[in-house]
């Protein structure tokens, strides 16, 4: 299954490739065939006499214990209809339409027969199947009965629904479909989300060079898109896609099966508990399943072969291990070049491959939506320096991780996708947002608990501007929420996005945490309010850090809007200060901001990223190690007769160093040409120093700064240089003259920091919205 979202500017959205939902997309347009007949057949059966509702009978039917008896009433009441038809067909007072819709009748007994006619209505119930009849007419459900049997539509009915099947035949139509499965067969076929800007249009690999761009589709028939992974299939089958020219790439992006990629989404299967899948239709958190989705798209969209699995059975198959937990390691190369999965699926290898995790663990990329510090994933560090949770410690490169936001550039910032408008648009929003009308981000009721201290900042937002919620509930509205609050409900994709369009402001309450909604709300013209920690929050003072592997600390609710997008589309104030919130409530409603979406979180900022990463990240072959084992800079100590030229220099009208253009420079990527050395204050972090300079740590670097060159460019004056296992180093200490350099590169960290030391940091440089790439990474 794939998924992806893309940009206004080339017409993208999010799709979903896999071999059940394109089968139930075609399938159930089909299945309105069957349907609708039958609701053809109810409206004229349930007219026992004039007035009475054509839906009398679903009242029956559906209303108690559906019996036997209550079907060979349906059955009886067919062939007596039938019997009848020539002679109340000649009937002097029979309109025209009562004869073409008894000739329809009797058309569609004659076709499908009375036995299976009568099951249909008993699933579906009359008024169901009237209506579909009354919206797409006979001749065009027949003729999708015919192409694809009853069975199969209706398991697509069960699946998804008529209202979300009928609306996909309202836009596509039965030929555009049926077109598709002709080419495909049945069991591939796309849906298509309800927010989709959508053309279905065949997928062939000769069709398009590499400068046209296949657009990302949105998933499952009109579900919102953070429902798809709930139907995850266990294959991927070829798509039908979406391409548009994007003449702006210069990036060989479509690499036809280039590399073979398995996809285990553990925390999905069921031997993980699954706690997400019950949510997700009430409120729950999705933020990952929205950043599955998009990893999944771009995989396939720069052309690898996937394999997905959902289950442990799924994914020994895959991988060619025995049955059981591990006794069997595998013997033979592992079957894919990649595999993309989570915290949940590492356990699950751990269990069933034994001893093969260890050979072929290079080979694995981590979705890790918190990001994992490296002296958490050092396992043998992590136990004895108080750093173990129960996440973490796989003695992983840290840059195997991969997170949602750029928390820590310890890890890679593989993120997501939201929407971008084009111009048009962008003016639209911009001629018809309410200024006092604000939406608040918090679908579940206990976000809203007044006693949290909501009330105060809730009731100065209600002072100046209507306020709009999408909280879920069953049947009651939720007490939580107050009275003046409008609450739509939870809300599917393509709604919240109409509300987010004419709303001015999106309100965050503190939690969640780091989720998509944010960027999507900024994106369709919001100005984002949020609160600021004070103290930040983090794994010692607040329960849900607890047991992260992540010693961050969270100075708001989005820490990447505070940072990277900031004023005027982000505002962070203290929502305990009346006066500064009430203020900022104020200046909010005579701000005037466009729709903004940084570009890394677009389509082709994605596809770019993401490209990169396969290209250029190798953490299967050795490193060589640096300085060489020859050279003289490789002994401890700062002074070496006959050592080379320095390796640094220092950059003009800055106190950073760069890679000497006269010092030879190893393969590395990213290239030592983006390399900026900095010393951090005392008790500084990397992350910290590299950002007051405006540039990044880059973990990747610190093999080429960790010797006494770096030191010696640096100016640091020590009396022994030492090698050490300690995650805060390569440093220095000012006040006892000593220097200490990295003995384990497991633990080269950007994160750590040490009151008692300066940090060595090797900074770079990074492209415009892309801050995970360095300006000579493409």
């Amino acid at each position: 299954m794939i998924t992806g979202n893309i940009d206004g500017k080339i017409m993208v959205r999010r799709w979903l490739v896999t071999f059940k939902p394109f089968r139930i997309f075609v399938v159930g347009i089909g299945f309105f065939s069957l349907c609708f007949l039958m609701t053809s057949l109810g409206g004229q059966f349930s007219a026992k006499r004039l007035g009475d509702s054509p839906f009398t009978i679903r009242t029956e039917v559906m209303g108690g214990v559906e019996s036997r008896g209550v079907l060979r009433k349906i059955s009886d009441m067919l062939e007596v209809i039938l019997k009848r038809m020539d002679s109340l067909s000649k009937l002097d007072n029979s309109t025209t339409s009562d004869t073409r819709r008894l000739d329809e009748l009797s058309s569609a007994i004659n076709r499908y027969g009375l036995v299976e006619l009568s099951s249909a209505i008993n699933r579906y119930g009359l008024d169901e199947l009237s209506s579909a009849i009354n919206r797409y007419g006979l001749d065009e459900l027949s003729s999708a009965i015919n192409r694809y049997g009853l069975d199969e539509l209706s398991s697509a009915i069960n699946r998804y629904g008529l209202d979300e099947l009928s609306s996909a035949i309202n836009r596509y139509g039965l030929d555009e479909l049926s077109s598709a499965i002709n080419r495909y067969g049945l069991d591939g076929v796309v849906g298509l989300g309800q927010a989709s800007t959508f053309l279905v249009f065949p997928f062939s690999h000769s069709l398009f060079p590499p400068l046209l761009l296949p657009v990302l589709l949105y998933a499952l028939v009109s579900f919102p898109r953070h429902f798809f992974l709930l139907f995850f299939p266990p294959h991927l089958f070829p798509p039908l896609l979406l391409f548009s020219s994007y003449p702006s790439l210069s990036l060989p992006f479509w690499l036809p099966g280039s590399l073979s990629i398995l996809v285990h989404v553990g925390f999905l299967t069921e031997e993980s508990g699954d706690v997400f899948s019950p949510k997700v239709l009430k409120g729950g958190p999705l933020g990952e399943m929205v950043q599955w989705a998009d990893i999944l798209t771009a995989l396939h969209v720069l052309g690898h072969n996937l394999k997905i699995s959902m289950s442990v059975k799924e994914l020994q198959g895959f991988l060619g291990v025995p049955p059981g937990r591990g006794s069997c390691p595998l013997t033979g190369p592992l079957p894919f070049d990649l595999i993309y999965t989570d915290y949940h699926g590492m356990q699950q290898m751990k269990q069933h491959m034994g001893l093969s995790l260890k050979r072929h663990k290079c080979h694995i990329r981590v979705i890790d939506t918190f990001g994992t510090e490296p002296a958490y994933n050092h396992e043998d560090y992590a136990t004895l320096h108080g750093y173990r949770t129960n996440w973490g410690y796989w003695n992983l490169n840290s840059r195997q991780y991969m997170t949602m936001f750029p928390h820590t550039p310890d890890n890679s910032f593989m993120g997501f996708v939201s929407e971008e408008l084009n111009d048009t648009e962008k003016r639209s929003i911009m001629q018809n947002k309410v200024n006092n009308m604000a939406v608040v981000y918090g679908k579940e009721a206990s976000m809203w608990k007044l006693q949290q201290g909501k009330e105060g900042f809730l009731q100065i937002l209600h002072r100046y501007m209507e306020v709009h919620g999408t909280v879920y509930y069953e049947t009651q509205r939720p007490p939580e929420v107050p009275a003046y609050v409008k609450n739509h409900g939870l809300l599917p994709q393509h709604e919240l996005q109409t509300l987010l369009r004419k709303a001015k402001l999106f309100i965050g309450f503190g939690f969640p945490y780091e989720g998509p909604a944010p960027l999507e709300a900024i994106a369709n013209g919001c100005i984002y309010l949020q609160p600021k920690f004070h103290p930040p929050h983090s794994s010692l003072n607040h329960e849900f850090f607890r047991g992260k592997p992540t010693s961050r600390e969270v100075s708001s609710q989005h820490p990447y809007a505070e940072q990277y997008i900031g004023r005027p589309h982000v505002m962070t104030v203290d929502y305990n200060n009346s006066q500064e919130f009430d203020a900022a409530i104020r200046q909010i409603m005579s701000t005037k901001v466009e729709p903004y979406l940084p570009y890394e979180y677009t389509c082709e900022g994605m596809l770019e990223r993401v490209h990169a990463y396969i290209q250029h990240q190798d953490f299967c072959a050795p490193e060589a190690p640096f300085p060489p084992a020859n050279s003289s800079s490789s002994k401890l100590g700062l002074s070496s007769p006959g050592s080379p030229g320095p390796q640094f220099v220092l950059l003009p009208n800055s106190s950073a160093l760069t890679w000497a253009p006269d010092a030879s420079a190893p393969d590395a990527w990213p290239p030592l040409s983006s390399l900026r050395l900095l010393a951090s204050q005392e008790g500084q972090s990397c992350v910290e120093a590299c950002q007051r300079a405006n540039l990044v740590c880059e973990p990747a670097l610190f093999r080429f700064v960790n010797n006494k060159d770096a030191l010696r460019g640096l100016e640091v004056q020590c009396e022994v240089v030492e090698a050490e296992v300690n995650h805060v180093f390569p440093a220095f200490s000012v006040l006892r003259r000593e220097c200490s350099l990295q003995k384990d590169p497991l633990l080269y960290s950007c994160a750590g920091h040490s009151p008692k030391y300066h940090r060595l940091c090797p900074c770079r440089d990074y492209r415009r919205g892309q801050v995970a790439l360095c300006r000579d990474c493409l």
